[in-house]
């Protein structure tokens, strides 16, 4: 299987930024420093900063389509998205939008996510089948980060449900491995449940992880290390959000928010054996 563009740049920042970190960019409107409210274009500014401050220490950006949404500021996050490519072309853009759904609205939802705003990958939703995840595909050249086993308490009534003899998360993983034929699967592994990781990277070798769930959530950095690296020694992008873009509220907020960044790629490259 070859992999695709988006895998490639990937596999590449981890080498280049010796970083597995991928930070989340949730804006919201109350936690925003008061000295940006004002603006007419918050969240780009703010979104802006994080990103110029966190750029040297991360292989991806994770911007949440719905902080944006939800407040009208949907050009912004296409603003935003624009600037990365424009200013830090080698990180890659990750649009966390979890969608899913069939027919024309997939087709839509697809063109959302990569024509309109340029993302490298987006996140969705496998529930409705194939069916749902086949307008990505038809993407060569971008990345499908897929649901698997998610980092919430009460996703378990659902994914850890029986199918035969193993649960839907690894039910989901086997799945996506067969379908990825042109390396384009990404597969959403919560940091909080390290034991199913290990068991979904046991399933899909080297197909890379989006792992949400340190910092606030309280996963384990060394934990989601130990059982999530690829044979390659990589193969994750360990997700923090809210523990980084408001390690700091006042105007020093971006370079606090660098340097907590820093230490958490520090964290990683430890837990690593790298120092």
């Amino acid at each position: 299987m070859n992999n695709s563009e988006f895998q490639t740049r990937l596999a590449a920042r981890w080498r280049d930024a010796n970083s597995m970190l991928c930070v989340g960019i949730d804006p919201e409107v109350n936690r925003i420093p008061v000295h940006l409210r004002s603006l007419n274009d918050a969240f780009f500014q703010f979104g802006k900063a994080i990103v110029d401050a966190t750029a040297a220490h991360v292989c991806a950006f994770k911007p949440q389509a719905a902080h944006f949404a939800a407040e009208g500021c949907e050009d912004q996050l296409a603003q935003l998205i624009a600037y990365i490519r424009v200013n830090h072309p080698k990180i890659v853009v990750i649009l966390d939008a979890k969608r899913g759904d069939v027919g024309s609205t997939a087709k839509f939802y697809a063109r959302e996510a990569f024509e309109r705003y340029q993302a490298d990958a987006v996140t969705v939703n496998p529930y409705l089948g194939y069916d749902s995840l086949e307008p990505y595909f038809d993407y060569s050249d971008k990345g499908i980060v897929v649901l698997c086993r998610t980092s919430n308490p009460g996703s378990d009534w659902l994914q850890k449900s029986e199918l035969a003899k193993s649960p839907l998360y690894l039910e989901v993983a086997k799945q996506i491995a067969e379908w990825d034929q042109g390396g384009q699967c990404m597969l959403v592994t919560g940091a909080t449940y390290p034991e199913e990781l290990a068991q979904v990277r046991a399933l899909v070798g080297d197909m890379p992880l989006l792992v949400p769930g340190v910092g606030a959530q309280g996963g384990s950095i060394e934990e989601v290390v130990a059982a999530g690296l690829d044979s390659r020694g990589c193969g994750l992008a360990i997700s923090s959000s809210r523990g980084i873009i408001y390690a700091g509220e006042g105007e020093d907020f971006a370079e606090r928010a660098g340097a907590q960044a820093a230490l958490v790629k520090q964290e990683i490259n430890q837990a690593m054996g790298k120092g």
